[in-house]
């Protein structure tokens, strides 16, 4: 084969190669590597369990099926995820908050996949679109389950403290009515992730409040505003951003009332398996408070550097 013939050739092959190949886009959303545990428990015989979890994964996936392409030129499959954790304690002590807690999460989680957009891929619109949906998810939830309540005369006046975080790549968001009982754990030191009213519907990247290996004093109890209760609960949402290596942590009030920031960072410290740290921390949490429920949520996060 004479040169021109060559040339020719490499000219076809060069023509036919795909423009855009998929092994080279890895986003983050694609890469990064999220391990989950979660526990609840209840302290004394006959208190009715009222905190609640779920943590759900969504995926964005494309997978060639036929084609008349070649191999080489056909994408290969590719998938990227996001994740939704929730956590609710429900109100009262009489078992009507541990419903509470139930349908409100159940709830949460069906407005999501009717009217939800699933945004894996983060950028300045998308975050808009997702504090939003988690403004309008909330006041739903509180809407429907007054009205589960006014249906029951033995569920009237359940209500739920509930706490949302929703995470795509490095992108982590929050959403809770009164105040977050979110943190985050990083290079030994506990951040307390306080969002902002909703007055500002898309906050800047926030950095969390540190709390300090210093301060001695115990959380403050988180402030009495739930879903379904008889007014309409203060949402606070916020955006932040992730680290490799964080361990984000959803947790019950009680867990934070009965352990001291020392304690809860000792045990995260260990680097055990998310569950085995969530059972830990419930069963410290009960021995020091044995009249209370408690649940907990670990998301243990590997983020690559070099994505795009």
């Amino acid at each position: 084969m004479d040169s021109d013939q060559n040339h020719e050739h490499r000219l076809r092959r060069q023509m036919l190669a795909p423009i855009l190949k998929n092994d080279d886009f890895r986003p983050l959303s694609a890469t990064v590597r999220v391990e989950f545990g979660a526990h609840s428990a209840t302290g004394s015989a006959g208190i009715p369990n009222e905190d609640h979890y779920l943590v759900i994964q969504l995926e964005r996936s494309q997978e060639t099926l036929v084609t008349s392409l070649s191999e080489a030129e056909a994408p290969s499959r590719f998938g990227e995820y996001g994740y939704a954790m929730v956590l609710a304690s429900g109100v009262g002590g009489t078992g009507a908050g541990g419903v509470a807690s139930r349908v409100a999460i159940a709830t949460l989680v069906h407005l999501a996949l009717h009217y939800g957009q699933w945004n894996v891929r983060v950028d300045a619109r998308t975050a808009f679109d997702i504090l939003e949906r988690l403004e309008w998810s909330f006041g739903r939830t509180d809407e429907l389950l007054k009205q589960r309540a006014r249906s029951n005369r033995f569920l009237q006046g359940m209500a739920t403290k509930l706490t949302a975080a929703y995470c795509a790549g490095d992108e982590l968001f929050i959403a809770s009515s009164g105040e977050s009982c979110a943190y985050v754990f990083r290079n030994g030191e506990l951040l307390h992730l306080v969002p902002d009213d909703l007055e500002h519907p898309q906050p800047p990247m926030n950095g969390p409040r540190l709390v300090t290996d210093t301060d001695e004093e115990e959380f403050p109890e988180a402030l009495a505003e739930t879903i379904g209760g008889v007014e309409k609960p203060r949402v606070s949402i916020g955006r932040y951003q992730l680290r490799n290596d964080d361990v984000f942590m959803l947790c019950t009030d009680s867990l934070t009332a009965a352990l001291t920031k020392g304690q809860i960072a000792d045990t995260l410290m260990e680097r055990r398996q998310p569950g085995e740290m969530c059972r830990r921390l419930a069963d410290a949490a009960i021995a020091a408070s044995p009249t209370r429920n408690v649940a907990v949520v670990l998301a243990q996060y590997r983020i690559p550097t070099g994505s795009v």
